[in-house]
Parts: structure tokens; C-alpha cells; sequence
């Protein structure tokens, strides 16, 4: 975890996803090399009811344009007034937080696995991989949602060229049924034969899931937790976490990446 700071930023690009998803770009934001997958940034909202910043994961960045990505879908009051920030709104950003991803050597085949609105932290880390070197088609990026409308960013996603598997409750894009059968199918099919590396973020059961598949078949792996981080520096105690050798840990500070088996989920 690198030394926070506070930073004002401007809003430059908003781009509606549909369906409750936004992506916004804030430039200049002077670190943004300090930003890697699996980090997050405390967006201060300008709302005189509502006191506490909201953590967003970095979904990409450009350094060369000191810019600063986040993807984020309204789920309460405070995503809500984030998503009507306008192009040229002023904002403060605490940040950058938190552990992020261990990159895997270049041996090993990567199994991204990304819930709903879990998959901005996964997709950086794929372009960073591929950026270091990795073979594309050496990734595979399972994305579940309850419906094909939860699947944001899938053109972008593949375009990257990676291995693509969609999976929605409902059947309506790619395998029916939770993203994590698709999973375990695929480890049964592979881990014999390939060097695996698990990688998840999303909602907690999905994230359980993830783990227990890690533990049973032997891969190991990272996973991102997802959880209410008021403060974001370790202060509030808001976001601890049990973990499995005992004790405790704070999300927002030993976290949001933790081991497969590390936590108590």
C-alpha cells in the first residue's frame, strides 16, 4: 500500500453503460502510476448530506494522459449522486488504497473470474498482463451476472483477446446457471494439465465459491473483497474481516486482495 494523498481532478469523460453502469475518466490525476489492479480510490461526494467518501476500484488507467478510470453502478444514495456528476465537475480523490493483485509469472494460465459489477479491477489486471508480455489467449475472463444486462464492457473485454465465458442466471448470454460452475468445469478440464491461477472479485458468495474451488482443487490464487469502507485508511474499523489463522484484518488497508484461504468468508 503506497502513502495516500488527496487530489482534485476533474471529470472528463462520463460514459452511461446502461443499466444503472457509468464509467468515468478523471484527468489529471498525477497518480496514476501508483494505481495497479485490485487498488481503489475514495471519491468525495459534493452532496451536503452525504459525509463519507465511496471506494472505487481503478478500472484502467493512462499515464501518459494521467488519467483515471472507475466503473461503477448505482446501487444506493451515493452512487446515485455520483452518477450525476456532469463532464467539468471538480472532485477530490483520496487514494490510491489498498493491497492490489500479484501478476503470475508468464508459465501460468490465469483464470479471471468477475461478478457483476466485479469485473473493472479483473480487466485491469488482464491489459496488465498483456502488457507485460502475456500471451492473450493464455487468459480466461469468466463474467456472471443475473442477465445479459449485467455484462457491461463485453466488446471491450474481448477485444483485449482473451478467452471470453459469459454466464448469466437466467440463460440469456453464454452458460445459465452461476459463473462459478462454469469455473469448476473448466479447472476439472484444466488444472491437470496447465499451471492455473485463480483470480476473483465480485459479490461475497461468488467470492466464497471462488475460494472453495481454490482449496479443493489446489490453485492458488487471489481473490478482491468487496465491502462498506467508510474511511479507507484503516481507522474506522469498519471493513474487518476474520481470518483463517486467526485474528483480524481491515480491508480497506491488509486488503481488498487477500489469498485463496487466507479469509474467513
Amino acid at each position: 500500500m503506497t502513502k495516500p494523498s488527496c487530489e482534485d481532478t476533474t471529470l472528463v469523460r462520463a460514459r452511461d453503460l446502461h443499466h444503472g453502469y457509468f464509467s468515468f475518466t478523471f484527468a489529471p490525476y498525477p497518480r496514476v502510476a501508483e494505481c495497479h489492479p485490485g487498488s481503489f480510490v475514495h471519491v468525495q461526494l459534493t452532496s451536503t448530506d452525504i459525509y463519507l467518501r465511496r471506494a472505487m476500484s481503478v478500472a484502467s488507467v493512462n499515464t501518459r494522459r494521467h488519467e483515471l478510470e472507475i466503473i461503477f453502478k448505482v446501487f444506493g444514495r451515493g452512487t446515485a449522486a455520483l452518477s450525476r456528476f456532469t463532464t467539468g465537475s471538480k472532485v477530490n480523490i483520496l487514494g490510491p488504497l489498498g493491497v492490489g493483485f500479484s501478476k503470475p509469472r508468464s508459465t501460468y494460465h490465469p483464470v479471471l473470474v468477475a461478478g457483476g459489477v466485479g469485473f473493472p479491477p479483473l480487466m485491469f489486471l488482464a491489459q496488465q498482463m498483456i502488457d507485460d508480455g502475456m500471451d492473450p489467449k493464455n487468459i480466461h475472463f469468466f463474467y456472471g451476472g443475473r442477465s445479459e444486462r449485467d455484462l457491461v464492457e463485453r466488446a471491450r473485454i474481448k477485444k483485449m483477446g482473451i478467452r471470453f465465458y459469459p454466464a448469466t442466471d437466467d440463460g440469456s448470454l453464454g452458460d445459465k446457471g452461476l459463473v462459478t460452475k462454469s469455473v469448476e468445469k473448466f479447472i476439472k478440464d484444466h488444472h491437470a494439465k496447465e499451471r492455473l491461477r485463480l483470480y476473483g472479485c465480485g459479490p461475497e458468495p461468488m467470492l466464497k465459491a471462488v475460494d472453495e474451488l481454490g482449496m479443493q482443487y489446489g490453485v492458488a490464487g487471489q481473490i478482491s473483497l468487496e465491502s462498506p469502507m467508510p474511511c479507507g485508511i484503516g481507522i474506522c474499523l469498519g471493513c474487518v474481516v476474520k481470518l483463517r489463522v486467526g485474528g483480524h484484518a481491515r480491508v480497506c488497508c491488509e486488503g481488498p486482495v487477500f489469498e485463496i484461504g487466507e479469509v474467513v468468508l
